[in-house]
């Protein structure tokens, strides 16, 4: 699955490159209670997947001007909606009353408290931009059909907003200034090349993009709009990945990532006109953001410290490291300031805890939990913590990953297991909450999420590590996580199966293609079949990134028989073991036909084979409703073709 293009923090989807969209998180309850726990001596009570879902999935965290309410997204009421949690606790209320598609929350405006959201069609990602005003009204700043928008930020003075759409060339976004009386728009950038929009520095001067020419050779170019003059910032020889973060608040410098001459990506500062350049923060992990506060007194940075995110708080001037208190360890997304630079928000998620809205107020000790995510049925200790597992591959690559085993799980008591394959090339999974995941485990089922090579998070050499050996080298690493599997004494040997959406349900099907008596089932989520199709039909919009995936994967007719070797649809036969196919029927990325033909194949062979469309979804699970059908559905599918003794 091609990943879109995105404004999110996280370093790899500014490399477009594929990922998992399968949406399994869970949110919370608005109110404020204790985290119920079992009884650590107490078996493990097993729960519904019913009870699993009786939570919401949150997104994002925007301060209203008087930062008495944050802004996020849930799906409270069965699809994502608007919601304001009050800062002090007492409460939330819902903003917007769609039914049927998503609200994809952005930000308040600066000066009051309207607010952007984006929204597409049943999943088809064709987003328009809304206001939601005041009186509850609603109004499309990006009208018209076939068109895709994205909010790119606000003027440093509040008083307009910026929109990238790609209405005049479905390739190409350019970027319009809308402003926020009347909402009057004018095209400030026409785009002919296919540059990714990152920020408008506060003068309102300068344009940063990325350009992306491989998946490991990244370059930031800055528009000059006084001269028109397009500036090439970072000329290097080599793959070198460059990428914009923030311009200083005068307008006289930039910040930015690069790993040249490290394995990890590193923050820089960079006077524009003087060329001087220094490293403001290098971990042994990769930085994967860097935000400053709307004043420039802060800024803060996030960590990818094996897979947990850790957060550094810089002195916005001084560039000196400032104390945080101790944050959640978990997954920390969502990070933003209150425009008066005294609080912090963060969405912060663990193995055992769905993501909850926390605020920070500089001038305390503690942050504060504005939400409490599991469902009051779920007791936390029932639930299970991910441990970093790490094992050498066929060719001794260390091949890091996350294992989850279930209580009752011994050597007199064997488990089935799974090695879970997230999205990708290049996606990572990482120690948060996963709703399907801890259902398998609650049901007996031992899970192992692979970080494979060519994941992010491990350095550019392992990130690479895949390029042009897809289904192959990768797929070597999942069929290696088996003996890994085995060695823990826990494992039933006979009963590892494998599942993963996106690329990961790609893999899926290769293994259940290539190495068909590797894996004793195995759950395919949106995956792709047919490599040629698959980069054939990119959406239009990707068109700035498509060499670079050419360049990765393959040319869909220059590589055309390389492809066919690496697509399971062309080697269908091989599927003789019991497979699972979960489809979106308005996916952009990987097509229907993507799902319907290797079904197909595969029920020639006698396999057997289950396949599930939903028909109001793209490539995810956004309604509440679809994502218990599935869940519902690949247990059932595992219980009777992994765990059931008469399946094997």
């Amino acid at each position: 699955m091609l990943c879109p293009p995105t404004l999110a923090f996280n370093k790899i989807y500014y490399r477009f490159v594929f990922h998992a969209c399968l949406l399994v998180l869970a949110g919370c309850h608005w109110v404020d209670r204790p985290a119920s726990a079992a009884n650590p001596s107490a078996a493990t009570r097993q729960y519904t997947i019913e009870q699993f879902l009786a939570t919401t999935q949150i997104e994002g965290s925007s301060f209203s001007p008087d930062k008495s309410k944050i802004l996020l997204s849930s799906d409270k009421a069965e699809v994502d909606n608007a919601y304001a949690i009050f800062a002090d606790g007492s409460g939330s209320v819902q903003l917007t009353e769609s039914k049927a598609d998503s609200v994809q929350v952005q930000e308040y405006f600066p000066h009051d408290e309207r607010f952007l959201y984006l929204a597409d069609q049943g999943g088809n990602e064709l987003d328009h931009l809304y206001v939601r005003e005041l009186d509850g009204s609603h109004i499309d700043l990006t009208p018209g059909t076939a068109h895709q928008a994205r909010f790119l930020g606000w003027a440093h003075d509040g008083r307009s907003l910026f929109v990238g759409t790609n209405e005049r060339d479905s390739r190409y976004f350019d970027i319009y200034e809308i402003d926020t009386k009347g909402y009057n728009r004018k095209l400030i950038y026409k785009d002919e090349k296919g540059y990714e929009f990152h920020e408008l520095s506060a003068d309102k001067r300068t344009i940063a993009f990325v350009r992306t020419n491989t998946r490991q050779d990244t370059d930031i170019l800055l528009f000059d709009r006084h001269s028109a003059t397009m500036r090439h910032l970072t000329p290097h020889d080599g793959d070198v990945e460059y990428t914009h973060q923030a311009f200083s608040r005068d307008s006289a410098s930039i910040f930015y990532t690069s790993n040249q001459g490290s394995e990890f990506a590193y923050l820089v500062r960079e006077h524009l006109h003087t060329g001087q350049r220094e490293v403001i923060l290098q971990p042994d992990w990769d930085v994967t953001f860097a935000k400053l506060s709307h004043r420039g007194k802060f800024l803060i940075a996030g960590v990818n410290r094996d897979g947990l995110t850790v957060l550094e708080l810089l002195d916005g001037k001084t560039m000196g490291r400032l104390e945080l208190p101790p944050l959640p360890k978990g997954d920390i997304t969502s990070v933003s300031f209150s425009r008066d630079e005294s609080m912090i928000a963060f969405n912060a998620s663990t193995s055992r805890m769905p993501p909850d809205l926390y605020i920070y107020d500089f001038s305390t000790e503690t942050p504060r939990r504005l939400t409490q995510s599991l469902s009051s049925e779920i007791g936390v200790l029932d639930l299970v913590d991910a441990e970093v597992v790490r094992f050498a591959s066929h060719d001794g690559l260390e091949i890091p990953g996350l294992l989850y085993k279930p209580h009752a799980a011994s050597a007199d008591n064997k488990v089935p297991a799974l090695v879970w394959v997230h999205g990708g090339p290049g996606g990572q999974s990482r120690i948060k909450y996963n709703a399907l995941l801890q259902t398998l485990v609650n049901h007996g089922y031992a899970v192992y999420a692979i970080n494979n090579r060519g994941s992010s998070g491990y350095g550019r050499r392992f990130f690479t590590a895949d390029d042009r050996k897809h289904g192959q080298a990768d797929l070597d690493d999942c069929v290696a996580g088996k003996s890994m599997l085995i060695n823990t004494g826990y494992i039933d040997p006979e009963r590892i199966g494998i599942i993963g959406g996106s690329y990961g349900g790609y893999l899926t099907l290769a293994a259940m293609s290539f190495r068909p008596e590797e894996f004793a089932v195995g759950v395919d989520i949106f995956g792709i079949s047919n490599w040629i199709r698959t980069l054939e039909n990119m959406p239009p919009w990707w068109e700035s990134q498509r060499e670079a995936l050419y360049a990765e994967i393959g040319h869909p007719q220059k590589d055309r028989e390389y492809l066919e070797s690496i697509s399971p649809l062309f080697h269908a036969k091989g599927i003789v073991r019991p497979l699972m196919v979960l489809q979106g029927a308005n996916d952009p990325r990987v097509g229907k036909s993507e799902s319907e033909d290797i079904v197909a194949a595969a029920r020639a062979n006698g396999a057997p084979v289950e396949y599930l469309v939903f028909e109001n979804e793209g490539h995810s699970f956004r309604k509440k409703e679809n994502r218990l059908a599935a869940y519902r559905s690949i247990l059932g599918f595992l219980d009777t073709y992994l765990k059931s003794d008469s399946s094997l």
